[in-house]
């Protein structure tokens, strides 16, 4: 089994369309055609980024 790789674009938009619709992340996913897991990922590594950045600042 190939690893799938989606652009980092995909991504920060499937990320942002969670981040406004009330839908669950299952939902989304599956309208994405991507994993549900995939995306909680997704969502999880840019709340960490987002963290890290805003604790990084002076």
């Amino acid at each position: 089994m190939g690893t799938y790789r989606y652009p980092a674009e995909f991504r920060a938009d499937a990320v942002a369309l969670v981040h406004s619709s009330d839908r669950p992340v299952s939902r989304i996913a599956e309208e994405l055609g991507v994993n549900a897991e995939t995306l909680r990922q997704w969502v999880k590594k840019a709340a960490d980024t987002a963290e890290h950045s805003q604790s990084s600042r002076p």
